[in-house]
């Protein structure tokens, strides 16, 4: 029996070694003709090796040149993605100008756009789908392909901003405020055009009122009214300005110069009125000239403080002024754009 099993087993050698000769001994053209069988029937791994073959052994050819496509296309069928980029990039280093090189961009940016995952996980592939998207419409903005990467692209921008999202609202519950608003402004300056977008306003709302910044928080609540009054994000947003007074100034400290000088109000028994004799009618003046100095130097770092604050919140409060929301660009929907032409915003 174990006679019988190893005979069958030679025998299949053999056949396969026979197979493999007489591909070896294939016109170009043939070969080709097998290995694209072989894809039809979904044999994909078979194909990618025959098409790769070809190319060694027909590597001047007019069919290796279409072998080079043809194995990225079967190493992508296959989810073989690793070798389909590199198929990829093999055609489009030595044949930049074919015809077909549009599509060679296409796989490329297929082969990662297919391995995105959950906006929780490293998003590299997701930026190397869109690179290579923004790649093929940048160069050929006619091509049959150029429109649908563009519309994957939108998605890739969508995955991106997601993720920003995710790591703002970890820094949030664990109250690092700072940290939140500088991935919602990510989101905000960079992903527009994105569902995150009506989140990430009301994340902003939502930390400077906790902060006390009411002047903020309201100017950000005008922006998401303006461009998402019935987003239920709008909503959540005027319950929080529903329990915050935007019109609430903090109350004046006085500051140490101030208190010095309450402290001081009875010159008679410090600084040593003549009628006390001695010098201290000098050493009186000099130190009320001392304190009028540091009296005026701590009003005027108050003031340049008040003056500060005042632009920072005329800036809050008027802020529609800032043209990325003034002036309506596409993601905040509606007729701003055209109000935007005719300065009307």
């Amino acid at each position: 029996m174990k006679k019988i099993y190893a005979i069958l087993v030679l025998g299949l050698l053999v056949s396969a070694c026979a197979s493999k000769d007489k591909e070896l001994n294939l016109p170009a053209e043939n070969l080709y003709n097998v290995a694209y069988e072989n894809l039809e029937a979904t044999k994909y791994k078979k194909a990618a090796e025959q098409f790769e073959l070809l190319e060694t052994q027909h590597p001047y050819s007019k069919w290796a040149v279409k072998a080079k496509l043809m194995a990225a296309y079967a190493y992508y069928k296959d989810e073989n993605y690793d070798d389909a980029i590199m198929a990829a990039d093999r055609f489009l280093k030595y044949h930049p100008g074919n015809k077909d090189a549009d599509y060679a961009y296409y796989l490329k940016g297929m082969s990662y756009y297919d391995q995105i995952t959950s906006a929780e996980k490293d998003q590299l592939n997701t930026r190397m789908a869109e690179e290579t998207f923004e790649r093929l419409a940048m160069l050929y903005p006619e091509s049959k392909y150029t429109k649908d990467v563009l519309q994957k692209i939108n998605l890739a921008e969508d995955y991106k901003a997601a993720q920003e999202m995710i790591v703002g609202r970890y820094y949030l519950n664990n109250g690092n405020y700072l940290s939140a608003l500088n991935r919602f402004n990510v989101v905000l300056e960079q992903y527009q055009k994105t569902v995150q977008i009506e989140e990430a306003l009301y994340r902003e709302v939502e930390i400077y009122a906790i902060l006390g910044m009411n002047k903020y928080a309201n100017g950000y609540y005008k922006i998401l009214k303006l461009n998402y009054p019935n987003s239920e994000w709008t909503e959540k947003a005027s319950d929080v300005m529903s329990k915050i007074d935007v019109n609430e100034k903090p109350k004046a400290k006085k500051n140490n110069a101030e208190n010095k000088a309450e402290e001081t109000s009875s010159p008679w028994y410090k600084f040593g009125w003549p009628w006390f004799g001695g010098d201290n009618e000098e050493k009186a003046e000099e130190n009320v000239s001392e304190l009028k100095e540091e009296v005026i130097e701590e009003k005027a770092e108050e003031k340049v403080s008040e003056l500060k604050e005042e632009v920072i919140e005329e800036k809050a409060e008027d802020a529609s002024s800032s043209p990325w929301y003034k002036f309506g660009w596409p993601w905040f929907g509606g007729d701003n754009e055209e109000k935007a032409k005719e300065g009307s915003l």
